[in-house]
């Protein structure tokens, strides 16, 4: 069953002028986040736009937990995932949240992500 969905768009440019602070990179990405992008300004800000939509789909927003409590990683074949940390993955398992599926696309200038917020009943 579905149990929330989320969506975000975000300027790479926006994304680029953020990164230069230290402050905005550790706030709101995880280091793994962080090596995997180095500095592709468009993979962070796909990886942004995917916490704001995960942010979303939980229902919340950022109200209880902070953005580097999401961290947006992939897999070998380049398919993304998250993993949630902290706050985020106390909220998911309050509202049974079993599974986020998420979705990431960016042109020139933009980055959008969807979030699909799942509860899966083990049968």
């Amino acid at each position: 069953m579905i149990a929330g969905i989320g969506t975000d768009l975000v300027e790479i440019e926006r994304i680029r002028k953020a990164c230069a602070k230290q402050a905005f990179l550790v706030r709101c990405f995880r280091l793994e986040e962080r090596t995997f992008f180095g500095s592709r300004y468009e993979k962070a800000a796909g990886n942004f736009a995917v916490k704001e939509a995960v942010a979303k789909a939980l229902g919340t927003g950022f109200r209880t937990f902070m953005p580097s409590d999401i961290a947006v990683l992939r897999e070998e074949s380049g398919r993304p995932y998250v993993v949630l940390y902290n706050g985020a993955k106390t909220l998911a398992e309050e509202r049974g949240i079993t599974h986020i599926h998420v979705s990431i696309t960016d042109t020139q200038e933009y980055a959008q992500a969807f979030a699909v917020a799942e509860v899966r009943k083990e049968a």
